[in-house]
């Protein structure tokens, strides 16, 4: 039987994006039109990043629409450019429009220390959505320590909530780079902790194939 991402529970491997016609056909099957890339996706793995929501907030119908072409079990990851401008609440509107395929939320934030923006995103979100704080400026430091059980740091592995998320931006990843991802994670798995990890886009199909390559030794650290 062939590792994938469905064979681990709690592990949600995938990549920043699925729209790349650059991936045909090292990824997608040469002639697979772009209106069935998503659905080709989540054949192969159990979420993906929604980056497109942290430029231009999609219609309702388009989230309604992506829901659908997806199976159950299947987690978008949306991302939101969080700042005081934002309009938090159409935001949350729209993306609650995933249902059951609605999975961590990324807040990137790129300004200095804010307790009222933070109190603004934590006040604007239902408590059972997962937060993903993204934090770019070195004030936020230590903040994490402070985050509710829905909210963790991005790329951090320590905390109490149910969940953490991983972007790992820095290809290529060989085979011990992989194994060594793999040892840290096995034993938050083991304790039930969902892991949402997803890798860079590239031109080429690098993504898809280290998605599929961490899951497999995964898979063998469970076997060995």
């Amino acid at each position: 039987m062939t590792a994938t991402p469905a064979s681990l529970a709690g592990l949600y491997v995938g990549t920043s994006g699925w729209s790349y016609p650059s991936w045909r056909p090292g990824f997608y099957p040469a002639g697979t039109k772009p209106a069935d890339f998503l659905g080709f996706y989540a054949e192969r793995f159990r979420s993906v990043e929604l980056n497109t929501t942290g430029y231009r907030l999609p219609a309702e119908e388009q989230f309604s629409r992506w829901a659908t072409q997806v199976p159950p079990g299947f987690h978008f990851a949306p991302k939101m450019n969080a700042h005081r401008r934002v309009d938090v609440a159409t935001f949350s509107e729209r993306v609650a429009l995933l249902g059951d395929r609605l999975g961590p939320i990324r807040l990137l934030v790129g300004s200095a220390l804010d307790q009222g923006l933070m109190a603004l995103l934590l006040g604007s979100f239902e408590p059972d959505v997962l937060l993903a704080f993204d934090f770019r400026h070195g004030s936020w430091d230590g903040v994490e320590t402070e985050l509710p059980d829905n909210a963790v740091r991005v790329n951090s592995l320590e905390g109490g909530a149910p969940f953490r998320y991983l972007r790992l931006r820095e290809p290529p990843y060989d085979d011990a780079a992989l194994a060594g991802w793999a040892k840290r994670l096995r034993p938050l798995l083991d304790e039930g902790v969902r892991i949402y990890c997803y890798f860079k886009h590239e031109d080429e199909p690098t993504g898809p194939a280290y998605a599929e390559r961490l899951a497999q030794a995964l898979t063998s650290s469970i076997t060995s």
